[in-house]
């Protein structure tokens, strides 16, 4: 893409054809990172182990409980969930779930281990929420498991409550995706890698009999056919029968590394992480086909790659391995802290460090911004959004200090 890498304030967008598609205002923010909760302490979390290996604290989920209680989770990948009250005040997390005994995790193997975290819309009422990670009782194998409160400490799940909702083998370690939201029709969706290696080996992205490579959607309130969830009815592949995997809402994925719904327009946004050359931004719809391993962003992939095709969805948005070579999504920031910015998509690059925020014109299908937020490099693990809809990213800290927020810079501040 011209000038996305230079910061030209508007830069003009080009197809692999030469064909101008956009003017892309690309003018810097005026916003920086800063860390939030910074006196806060991680209870049961020691920078280094006790045999004295380094032990980095490794956030990977911040939510909320949707409660109304104003709380922040943060779940590790090494299997500990933490909540605390949102303050900057010097306080002590309590734990809120540790499972680091039934996790696999490894620093080199680190798309494995705790990955995803999502409170039941219905949290306040029936105390669920649901989990995403690898288990320690099968290799390369990841579990999507419903966990309850405690009947008497709100601040405490119950370990024993553990209900196993799905499992499914992945044959390599790497591409375990891990995003689990509930959408704004209250089913839980997942996102799912293509098994890892490299070049889609078995052919998941483009194979319906695989729930790899794809985004599903489920209903965890009821079950069927020997399941603990359900099917819903308008899932688009419900009609072609075994052994279509009905519960495929969408394929065609590498690695979904993030996913979340805009609060506003229920737009479902994926970050995902492309090969060799290109990443991308899609616009996640009801059966969509998003190309890989066919294509990589808006270009054949490989030699077996195609051209455009009507069956197949293009991203919203790319950018080329000369800028970053892994895209870590978030999330259409509808906070009220930082006006400048809403109904921007935040996401950043966890190989070059890079932040922006785009904008997207669903309209008429195009981005006419993505503005860089400068910022240290920070190699961002994911995003997250507390109750008021705030803005966080998170990176591995030694420190404890692995939270930060955005803010205006010191001159744009001194001028509100």
């Amino acid at each position: 893409m011209s000038g996305f890498h230079e910061f030209i304030p508007i830069a003009t967008v080009l197809l692999a054809t030469g064909t101008v598609v956009a003017q892309v205002d690309e003018s810097p923010l005026d916003l920086q990172p800063a860390v939030a909760f910074p006196d806060l302490v991680w209870s049961g979390w020691s920078p280094v182990t006790s045999s004295g290996l380094n032990q980095p604290l490794r956030p990977i989920v911040l939510t909320h409980a949707g409660d109304r209680s104003n709380r922040v989770f943060v779940a590790t990948q090494r299997g500990v969930i933490h909540v605390f009250a949102n303050s900057d005040e010097p306080q002590e997390t309590k734990v809120f779930l540790d499972i680091r005994s039934r996790v696999t995790y490894s620093d080199d193997q680190n798309e494995e281990g705790f990955l995803g975290l999502a409170f039941h819309p219905q949290y306040r009422r029936n105390g669920e929420f649901f989990v995403y990670y690898t288990t320690s009782q099968a290799p390369h194998t990841s579990v999507i498991s419903r966990f309850r409160v405690s009947s008497d400490d709100p601040d405490r799940a119950d370990p024993g409550s553990e209900e196993e909702v799905l499992r499914i083998e992945q044959p390599f370690w790497n591409h375990n995706g891990g995003t689990i939201v509930f959408g704004p029709d209250g089913y839980l969706y997942i996102g799912l890698g293509d098994g890892g290696k490299a070049n889609d080996p078995f052919g998941h992205g483009q194979n319906l009999k695989t729930l790899l490579g794809s985004i599903l959607r489920i209903d965890v309130d009821h079950k069927a056919a020997g399941r603990n969830y359900a099917i819903p009815r308008d899932n688009p592949f419900t009609d072609r029968g075994a052994p279509v995997r009905a519960e495929i809402w969408a394929l065609g994925l590498r690695n979904v590394w993030r996913m979340a719904f805009d609060r506003h327009t229920g737009l479902l946004w994926a970050g995902d992480v492309g090969q060799d050359t290109w990443e991308e931004i899609d616009i996640i719809r009801r059966g969509g086909n998003y190309g890989w391993n066919l294509r990589e962003g808006m270009h054949p992939f490989g030699v077996q790659g195609v051209e455009r095709r009507d069956d197949l969805i293009e991203p919203i948005w790319e950018y080329h391995h000369s800028i970053g070579k892994s895209i870590t999504g978030g999330f259409v920031y509808r906070g009220k802290r930082l006006p400048e910015i809403e109904g921007a998509y935040l996401y950043a690059d966890y190989v070059s460090g890079r932040l922006w925020a785009l904008r997207y014109d669903a309209t008429s299908g195009k981005v006419t911004a993505n503005h860089p937020i400068p910022s240290q490099q920070f190699p961002v693990l994911s995003f997250g959004e507390d109750e008021q809809a705030n803005a966080y990213f998170m990176v591995a800290s030694a420190t404890g200090k692995g939270i930060y927020r955005l803010q205006r810079t010191a001159n744009q501040a001194s001028s509100r």
